[in-house]
């Protein structure tokens, strides 16, 4: 049976992180579920030069565009006060939820528990539901409040991972050190690929 993952963009630096992590759930046979912030729309066009619209099923076409081998039927693109969204309720949470990239401002609303827009209230369902949450904060350096907010999500059970890339893969391009921290958050939700060449594998 295939995982149901929810992956959400916010206003971080990191888009490709998140573009990238989008295609391989996809590819990998996944049903995602993709939620996004505002500040993530200024972030992508930024970064990438993409225009992520504000409707949803308009973001779903654009990203359809942009990445031409996602399969179309296995994501679902949610607004930000969509409720009725399935992830809003334990009674239908995803398999796992990872942010990707996440904003500190996302991260310390989930830490104290906050729920006033849908990406929060879906890292709330996972948390009290037990599922794994994946948090990919892009920020440098952490302030002790950042700090405190991480150790507060890690003791609640979230995995906290900074996409800090190695580089004993001998990386080429952006696209091997985006690949492996995408690698390792697909690691973190047991989704199979071959992004990268593991730690004692021979060359």
């Amino acid at each position: 049976m295939s995982k149901t993952i929810c992956l959400a963009l916010t206003g971080a630096s990191g888009m490709p992180y998140g573009l990238r992590l989008l295609e391989c759930l996809l590819n990998a046979g996944c049903k995602v579920q993709l939620l996004y912030s505002q500040a993530s729309q200024i972030v992508a066009r930024q970064e990438l030069d993409f225009e992520l619209p504000s409707r949803p099923a308009d973001a779903k076409s654009a990203l359809l565009a942009r990445i031409p081998s996602i399969s179309p039927e296995n994501l679902s693109v949610f607004g930000r006060e969509e409720w009725f969204a399935p992830v809003a309720s334990g009674s239908n949470p995803p398999d796992a939820m990872i942010i990707c990239p996440c904003s500190m401002g996302t991260l310390a609303a989930i830490a104290q528990g906050l729920a006033d827009n849908l990406i929060e209230r879906a890292a709330d369902v996972v948390m009290k539901e037990g599922r794994k949450l994946v948090l990919v904060p892009r920020e440098t350096p952490f302030s002790a409040i950042h700090l405190e907010n991480m150790l507060r999500l890690s003791r609640a059970g979230a995995v906290i991972l900074p996409p800090s890339p190695g580089f004993y893969h001998h990386p080429q391009s952006v696209q091997d050190i985006v690949d492996f921290v995408v690698a390792r958050a697909l690691d973190q939700i047991g989704v199979a690929h071959k992004l990268m060449q593991r730690w004692g594998e021979e060359r």
